[in-house]
Order: structure tokens, then sequence, then C-alpha cells
């Protein structure tokens, strides 16, 4: 019996020992880099609403060059088709980077600015000055929501990227809603 529990004893001895030396190997953060800010609230909500925002926007854009009775009008949807697939790209990463898993939380939510179901449906069914006016004024109240959102999330999120990139995004809406009514 002595034998047996000197036996346990010294196993249990070598597992801890075993245990605290592979922690102990374990990779470390590097002292000279920062670790990333947490994303908070904020920073989630506004990832988890641009993305649908910009889907949507996107499936308007989409019909333009085929619907646009102004040429001007259809090439400036194929630029915005092009940014709105680039803000998709780095807004998808963002929301990876941040942890949060895609549950898709606005999923069928018609939000201020954002291009509803219907107005797609309508803008299927016109062509020409019809679709034009359609369109620009949904793409004009998608943009200029999306510029108060990232407004939002500049002054109130915490994770650098996310507001860096609401800042880029900002200034290219800006640019848009400028064009876009140069073409009114």
């Amino acid at each position: 019996m002595q034998l047996r529990r000197n036996v346990l004893t010294r196993r249990t001895a070598a597992a801890l020992l075993l245990g605290l030396a592979v922690a102990g190997c374990t990779p470390q953060p590097a002292a000279d880099r920062p670790a990333p800010a947490a994303f908070d609230d904020t920073d989630t909500a506004w990832i988890q609403l641009m993305i649908p925002m910009d889907e949507r926007a996107s499936l308007l854009v989409d019909l333009a060059p085929a619907r646009a009775g102004r040429p001007a009008l259809a090439g400036r949807a194929e630029e915005a088709g092009r940014r709105l697939k680039d803000e998709l790209v780095d807004l998808r990463e963002l929301l990876e980077v941040s942890g949060v898993p895609d549950t898709r939380p606005h999923e069928g939510h018609d939000m201020p600015g954002m291009v509803t179901l219907d107005t797609v449906r309508r803008a299927r069914t016109v062509t020409g000055e019809s679709f034009d006016r359609l369109f620009t004024e949904s793409l004009r109240a998608h943009l200029v929501q999306v510029r108060r959102l990232c407004t939002s999330e500049r002054t109130s999120g915490s994770a650098e990227r996310a507001k860096d990139l609401a800042a880029v995004i900002e200034r290219s809406v800006a640019q848009q809603i400028t064009r876009l009514d140069a073409l009114r």
C-alpha cells in the first residue's frame, strides 16, 4: 500500500511539473507589439449593420447598367458597385478579426437608408427615367445613412481598425454623394 501511494504521489508530481513546464513554453505576446484594441458593442453593431446595408445597395446598383436611362448614371452605378464590393470585403474581414460570429442580426430588417427588397423589386420593373429617379433617391438615402453610421463609429467605437475603416468609407461616401447630386 505504501509503495502504491509513493508511485501515485511521484506520478502526480511529475504530471504537475510537466504541466508547468509546458505552460511556460507557450508563446508569449511580444512586448513591443501592443495588443489590438477590443471591439466594443458600437464596433460590432456598426459592422453587422453595414454589411446588410451594402449588400442591399449592391442589389440595386447591379441593375443600373441594363435599366438606367442616362449613361452617366450607369457609369456612376458601376463605380458605386466596385466600392460596395470593396467595402464588403473589408467589413467581412473586420467582422472576422473582431471574433464576432456572422449571425446576421439585421437580416430582413429595413433600416433607415437601407435599400428595401420592395425597392429592388420595383427597380426590376422600370427603365429609363423612372429607374433613374428610383435609383438616385434610393442610393442617396443609402449613402447619407452610411455617412451617419460611419460618423457614429468614429466617435463612439473603440477598435482603431474599425474607426479607420469608417473614416475611409465616410470620405468615399461624401464624394459619391457629390457626384450623384451632380447627375440630378
